[in-house]
């Protein structure tokens, strides 16, 4: 939709600010820069104004900006201003002007934890659209008695007291080139083996499925899964995993009805003529998924939260203390988050339309 004829009856999406002294504030100004060129969507900053200002006058940003009091004043002030939502322990503190670009500090450890917090409850207030998580510092949050192993655990404790569902959320990364999932994440790779479970392929190939349908507008979704082990271990020769545990999984789901194929050698899966064949790629462990994207679209790639209540995605990249302040950061991660986050929440409303 036009900036020009931009629907002020609609939801807006909420940015939680994140890090300040790393490449957040940066990016979510560059982006709003931007949006008229890249057409975005009418979004509002969760976040302390004195960290934006700071951060626009250091790197010489033009970036008029203006105090919301309600999401809903977003859609009135966002073609010819930046809409914040002043917020939280930081700004009553005066913390907000005192951080340092490249040293986080825990004096702002509060209003970070507090804008994601925000958001969710906006989105559940039926104010926000969805959220663009800027980067945090996990490092410092520990520090200052954050009790979740990162943001997107959080996200989910948040969901979870408000609706009393639990929730299990997956990580998937997106860019115009491939979607890909990892089945485990954060954990050291010799226990990857340990992990993989039938349940777990099950759970994670039926969310990535419920999820092409809803949130990608995809009616009839295929999804192909990555082996463990090289050449998908070569009928056991080089481990037993992929024929043991990976290819019973696939077979009863496709027996289920889901379009699904693997698991195949992941050093041939990525190349173009793959890539065309299916709508996202289920991989074994971490590098397994992101290598490929980043390699294919370092910049612009985006973090999507399946599994949750809510519409949540991130740029794909962490605070980048070493350029913050710099004027260094590429805000395209960001643009495309954004405009995925929008186009999600689009199809989830034709998906509800359809499924009445």
């Amino acid at each position: 939709m036009p900036l020009s004829t931009i629907n002020k009856k609609a939801l807006p999406l909420a940015i939680s600010a994140g890090e300040p002294a790393g490449i957040g504030p940066e990016v979510i100004l560059k982006s709003w820069i931007e949006r008229h060129r890249r057409d975005l969507p009418a979004f509002f900053v969760i976040g302390n104004p004195q960290i934006f200002q700071k951060t626009a006058r250091k790197l010489g940003l033009d970036v008029p900006m203006h105090i919301i009091e309600a999401p809903d004043q977003t859609q009135d002030v966002f073609l010819d201003h930046l809409p914040l939502y002043d917020h939280g322990p930081e700004t009553e503190h005066k913390v907000g002007a005192e951080f340092q670009f490249g040293s986080p500090s825990v004096t702002t450890a509060a209003g970070t934890i507090d804008a994601i917090k925000r958001a969710v409850e906006f989105i559940f207030e039926g104010d926000a659209a969805g959220l663009i998580t800027a980067p945090i510092q996990k490092s410092v949050l520990y520090d200052a008695g954050f009790s979740c192993p990162g943001h997107t655990e959080y996200l989910a404790e948040l969901c979870q007291t408000i609706t009393s569902q639990p929730e299990a959320p997956v990580m998937m990364l997106v860019s115009e080139y491939l979607r890909v999932v990892p089945l485990t994440i954060h954990i050291p790779l010799r226990d990857v083996s340990r992990a993989i479970t039938a349940d777990l392929i099950t759970r994670i190939c039926t969310k990535i499925t419920t999820a092409l349908r809803q949130d990608f507008g995809i009616e009839k979704p295929r999804i192909t899964v990555a082996g463990l082990n090289p050449h998908a271990g070569e009928n056991g020769a080089m481990g037993d995993e992929d024929e043991q545990i990976i290819r019973p999984a696939i077979d009863k789901l496709r027996d289920l009805g889901m379009n699904i194929s693997g698991p195949l050698p992941a050093d041939t899966l990525f190349h173009k003529a793959a890539r065309a064949t299916y709508d996202a790629a289920l991989c074994m462990y971490h590098d397994q998924a992101l290598i490929p994207i980043k390699t294919l679209d370092f910049d612009g790639g985006v973090n999507v939260t399946l599994g949750l209540p809510i519409i949540r995605t991130s740029p794909d990249h962490g605070t980048a203390l070493n350029i913050a302040g710099q004027n260094l950061a590429r805000a395209d991660s960001m643009i495309n988050a954004i405009k995925l986050a929008d186009k999600i929440y689009q199809n989830r409303q034709n998906w509800a339309k359809k499924n009445v």
